[in-house]
């Protein structure tokens, strides 16, 4: 299991294109990126780590109003137990003609023996 999997499997039923790291092919007018932020063992029983916890950063880039596509971002995002630890309008690129919006998500991920 993986956030990055995991968000990709969400976020698909959207039709926003969505790839991973860097949108490599010719930008439409909205499209998705997500990048891995970090791993980490947040909870610990005996010294021995009990959940994986992914993070990852999402980020919506639109040459249109956002707004909509945000809201059923964190909507489906939260329907399927991600925890949003942080959201924010990073602004408008004026050399692209995108406003970037980012979603950062966690997801646990209970430890297999």
């Amino acid at each position: 299991m993986s956030v990055l999997s995991d968000i990709n499997t969400t976020l698909g039923i959207l039709g926003i294109p969505l790839e991973t790291g860097v949108f490599t092919d010719t930008a439409p007018d909205k499209y998705i990126v997500v990048v891995p932020i970090v791993d980490t063992f947040g909870v610990n029983a005996d010294n021995i780590p009990t959940y994986d916890v992914q993070e990852a950063r999402i980020s919506l880039y639109s040459k249109v109003n956002y707004g909509a596509d945000k809201n059923r971002i964190i909507r489906l995002l939260i329907s399927e137990d991600f925890t949003i630890t942080g959201r924010q309008y990073i602004g408008f690129e004026a050399d692209t003609g995108y406003h970037h919006y980012v979603v950062d998500v966690a997801k646990h991920y209970e430890m297999e023996e």
